[in-house]
């Protein structure tokens, strides 16, 4: 369902990898930095709105916070899956499986996540899929980091998609991102992860940017 973008970490037609056609082209920044194109998209990138890192404590040391992060705002309308899928051609990928801890969020809540980190995993996500078990998800995972948008390309369910920076804060969520669309959409803040849930869970779970993650594999 993404593509490097890349991750986040997908096609027009059905039919096969090797049928697979160009992303739309990647945006670049306001700031002038590349973004890359990725399957799982669709809204203007939201605005950018730095964190001021909080002062020390004489007596404690300070939190760190995100360099960047975008407010999570109202909540977005509810969307549904896609009244029809397309047939998969292929099957899904066999991906190793890991668990995010989100250590901020009330009761520290986990998802079980299936890691995308090489090109045609990021490529496919989850594309044609019709259900995600509730507590689950896929992490698309990269080296470097940049800004980075997903698109919905052959993707069915709705989701939330939370961008994650390599000290594994989040710096921006959109949620309930509507299936079966090729709009690219991300948030104005390099990151090197990029998590997508079923659509309504972040909101439903506390989460927002500025939270720290845990990645165990």
């Amino acid at each position: 369902m993404r593509s490097f973008l890349l991750p986040a970490v997908s096609i027009l037609a059905l039919g096969c990898a090797c049928n697979r056609t160009e992303e739309p082209a990647a945006p670049t920044t306001a700031e002038g930095a590349p973004s890359v194109t990725t399957s799982a998209s669709t809204a203007p990138l939201a605005p950018l709105a730095p964190v001021e890192p909080a002062a020390p404590s004489p007596t404690t040391s300070a939190t760190p916070s995100a360099a960047c992060t975008v407010p999570f705002g109202e909540p977005a309308p509810v969307v549904g899956k896609a009244a029809t899928c397309p047939q998969d051609p292929t099957g899904n990928l066999k991906l190793p499986l890991g668990k995010v801890t989100f250590l901020g969020a009330p009761n520290a809540p986990q998802v079980e996540v299936e890691l995308a980190r090489d090109d045609a995993a990021r490529e496919r996500g989850l594309m044609y899929r019709t259900t995600m078990a509730e507590n689950s998800g896929m992490l698309f995972s990269w080296e470097d980091e940049r800004v980075r948008n997903f698109w919905m390309r052959n993707t069915c369910i709705p989701l939330d998609l939370l961008y994650i920076d390599k000290q594994g804060t989040i710096a921006g969520i959109l949620e309930q991102v509507p299936t079966m669309n090729d709009a690219p959409r991300g948030v104005r803040c390099p990151v090197a992860h990029v998590l997508e849930l079923n659509a309504g869970w972040a909101r439903a779970h506390g989460l927002a940017p500025g939270m720290k993650i845990e990645i165990q594999e």
